[in-house]
């Protein structure tokens, strides 16, 4: 797996982001060149999911004949509206088990290889109520997903997921990192963890005056990227970072920027 991985939002999703940016969806000529360049420069990691939008049928057609080259991370649990841009969530074993279904035609492909469950915030309510983990190992046994796992946003959430899936995707940024007690458990634990909003969804790269308590941002000479990337290297459980971009350039730069991290 690629310690980066390529964020699919802006591929199929426009409304109801907090992007400091406005974007246009790519066409599908320029799409497929992200993802050919991407993969160029490393990055074998694809994350998306119903709530991207068109995201994942658009993938289904750009990869054909290249979907063995990509490890595809989708998720279950958020519905997205495209006429209001609002989010709806349901987490009963009959809808995650459609929802999966549905990647699997929408990515035109056979299995996926991280399914994790879209949280609303209401991560213990979801995992022990609604049995949602439980209805991804049944999916996994029946071959259609290699490895479970939960998109998390709170700590106790963070760890109840890892005690019974593969993986969690839990935030960490240079503003934020109160689910460090996550990462750390499956470091221990010998679980993957994916970390999203590691750039602060773009913020980081178009700082404010500082408001985070974070003295680093405070330094004249600091690349924030660079430094968001140094940090979250630093530990030994971190198997990859999620960067959504469709720009090239940035994603030429923070691939330089983590290799420099690396190296």
């Amino acid at each position: 797996m690629s310690q980066l991985g390529l964020g699919t939002v802006k591929l199929g999703r426009q409304k109801g982001v907090k992007y400091p940016q406005s974007f246009t969806i790519p066409s599908d000529d320029e799409a497929r060149a992200l993802l050919s360049h991407a993969n160029e420069l490393g990055l074998n990691l694809l994350d998306t999911a119903p709530a991207y939008g068109t995201s994942e049928a658009r993938l289904g057609k750009l990869l054909f004949g290249t979907r063995n080259h990509w490890l595809l991370c989708s998720k279950a649990g958020e519905e997205f509206d495209p006429t209001t841009g609002a989010s709806s969530y349901h987490f009963s074993p009959k809808h995650i088990r459609m929802s999966v279904e549905r990647s699997l035609t929408r990515l035109n492909t056979d299995r996926v290889d991280i399914l994790l469950i879209h949280s609303n915030g209401d991560d213990r309510e979801i995992i022990e109520e609604y049995g949602a983990l439980e209805t991804l190992d049944q999916l996994k046994r029946e071959g259609k997903i290699i490895a479970t796992g939960m998109s998390t946003k709170t700590v106790e959430g963070g760890l109840l997921a890892a005690q019974q899936a593969d993986c969690v995707m839990v935030t960490w940024n240079l503003a934020y990192d109160e689910e460090l007690p996550v990462i750390d458990y499956c470091h221990t634990h010998g679980k993957g963890v994916f970390i999203k909003k590691a750039l602060n969804s773009g913020h980081v790269a178009t700082p404010t005056p500082n408001t985070t308590n974070s003295p680093s941002l405070d330094l004249p000479d600091t690349d924030p990227v660079q430094k968001s990337f140094e940090m979250i290297f630093a530990h030994p459980g971190v198997s990859s970072v999620i960067i959504g971009t469709i720009n090239q350039g940035h994603l030429v730069e923070n691939v330089k920027k983590v290799n420099a991290v690396m190296s």
